[in-house]
């Protein structure tokens, strides 16, 4: 019988971790005590919105919260660049620094501060492994062309194109590709030729696609993540949920 393969999957989740996460992690590493096995991360750096890396931090002196995030160059790269094309702005990085001792323990600042990162994805990435989060696992990443080219096909997608400059994740729309601008507004995007290097998924075709790869054993989900799982898509996964955790989506800054 083979080992397990214990799966969860996040996009960057913020300059420090949103707790949820970490819940994950942790979920994954208690599995694997228990039953032994390896430990996958599906890190979904592929995905666009920038609302995945809003870190929401507690003030030490009072305890108030305050919502962070990477500045963006321009609104297309914001809106529709994929987490591993927006690019990290050296100034934001050293602003936020000078912040972060408000918010969090000093060794902390110094690991934020010695992150060399081109992209939000990377940094996001660097900040984890850094905090020791990820020792032990292993990382697949979305946007990784290796890891495309070994993926099933799908018939719902993205496809990452250059369009005005950047690149955006255009979504397979009617015959054609577009950009969602919000409710039934589209930007029809050229897209002239593209490979399976160039595809990842949208949320309803992820699972099958990731599995179609890591063939993992068992996945942990958040609740809501198990919601809207198309779990028959891969039927010979055993589900588990989260280990709970309080503040869920506040940033993970140690205990």
């Amino acid at each position: 019988m083979s080992e397990p393969v214990i799966a969860f999957g996040q996009q960057p989740s913020g300059f420090f971790p949103k707790r949820f996460l970490v819940s994950k992690i942790w979920t994954a590493k208690r599995l694997q005590k228990e039953m032994g096995g390896e430990v996958v991360f599906f890190f979904h750096d592929c995905d666009h919105d920038p609302r995945e890396t809003q870190t929401k931090l507690r003030s030490l002196r009072d305890g108030s919260l305050k919502s962070m995030n990477f500045t963006f160059e321009n609104k297309l790269q914001k809106k529709f660049s994929p987490l591993y094309f927006k690019r990290v702005d050296p100034a934001w990085q050293a602003n936020t620094a000078r912040q972060l001792p408000n918010y969090v323990k000093p060794e902390l600042v110094e690991l934020f501060k010695s992150i060399k990162a081109d992209n939000v994805a990377d940094f996001c990435l660097e900040m984890y492994r850094g905090m020791g989060l990820l020792d032990g696992v292993r990382v697949e990443r979305s946007g990784d062309a290796a890891f495309r080219e070994k993926a099933i096909s799908v018939d719902d997608f993205f496809v990452d194109v250059e369009f005005e400059g950047e690149v955006v994740r255009a979504r397979k729309h009617g015959d054609g590709f577009a950009l969602h601008q919000g409710g039934p507004k589209f930007l029809e995007v050229p897209v002239a030729d593209f490979g399976k290097k160039d595809v990842t998924p949208t949320r309803d075709t992820r699972l099958g696609w990731m599995q179609s790869v890591l063939r993992c054993t068992h996945y942990v989900a958040g609740a809501s993540e198990i919601n809207y799982l198309n779990t028959g898509d891969a039927p010979e996964i055993e589900f588990v949920e989260r280990d709970p955790i309080d503040r869920l989506d506040e940033a993970y800054v140690g205990e």
